[in-house]
């Protein structure tokens, strides 16, 4: 089994943390893994040592995420930063074209990858692919809003009863406990990405309607099942496989069946 090892590479905005697992011969396009927010590129760390017999697979950390360095606080970071981040990740390795696993604000980082750059995308596997409406839009964007730091700790609070409340079905105490790890590393800054992501809805359907990539998306029973579903239409080359027997952590959970879906996917 190939070794699941960790590097850092220079980014638009300081250092780029990524995890890298390597199999002696690869045989298959690259795979690069963009995460949901506010965690890491550690959430595909169990899929990365099972599902890298046949190729690269690199999980880089968000500018400002996991142990990357932070972008500045303003202008706001938005996806197109995020991916163009990522594609300066990609080109440090020397991958060259590439195929996409994105995961909630990941899957708005794949598909804005592939319309900035087409041709080095390949195939794009989504891991839930909201698409809001303006009132629902309006209503996570609210229930997202950072909660400022106070003596009795109500942030860290309220982010653990959410973990609990949105655990999903497998999802252990130690998994939950990593989850909330993830969530403080990102500092006064952790909710950037939700916001980027909020704000990347707007143009995230006609992004994904242009796109003429293979396209598979994995809609687990999470807190996005039912505004993923609604992808579903906008598909010029893909379809929807619905898993609502899986839910948030699933990639630790049930890593083997999850990777074995991924990889006939890919």
């Amino acid at each position: 089994m190939p070794r699941l090892t960790r590097q850092f590479i220079d980014g638009p905005y300081g250092q780029i943390h990524l995890r890298i697992a390597k199999p002696e011969a690869p045989a298959a396009r690259p795979l690069l893994c963009l995460h949901m927010s506010p965690k890491s590129g550690r959430s595909f760390a169990s899929f990365m040592e099972l599902a890298s017999d046949d190729r690269i697979i690199v999980a880089p950390d968000y500018p400002g995420y996991g142990e990357s360095d932070h972008p500045p606080a303003e202008p706001y970071v938005t996806v197109p930063d995020y991916a163009k981040a990522m594609w300066a990740a990609a080109d440090a390795l020397d991958l060259g074209p590439v195929d996409l696993l994105g995961y909630h604000t990941g899957s708005k980082v794949a598909a804005e990858m592939a319309r900035q750059r087409p041709d080095d995308v390949k195939t794009i596997v989504m891991l839930s692919a909201s698409l809001f409406t303006a009132e629902e839009l309006a209503k996570v964007s609210a229930y997202f809003e950072p909660i400022p730091l106070d003596e009795e700790g109500t942030r860290f609070s309220t982010m653990w009863e959410r973990i609990k409340h949105y655990r999903g079905p497998g999802m252990t105490l130690e998994m939950m406990a990593e989850s909330m790890a993830e969530n403080m590393r990102g500092g006064e800054n952790y909710e950037w990405g939700h916001r980027a992501a909020f704000e990347y809805n707007k143009i995230f359907p006609d992004v994904v309607k242009d796109l003429p990539h293979r396209i598979r998306v994995i809609n687990p029973g999470d807190d996005l099942f039912e505004q993923t579903a609604r992808i579903a239409p906008l598909l010029q080359n893909g379809d929807v496989s619905a898993k609502p027997e899986w839910g948030h952590g699933f990639l630790e959970a049930y890593t083997e069946d999850a990777t074995a879906l991924i990889k006939s996917l890919l």
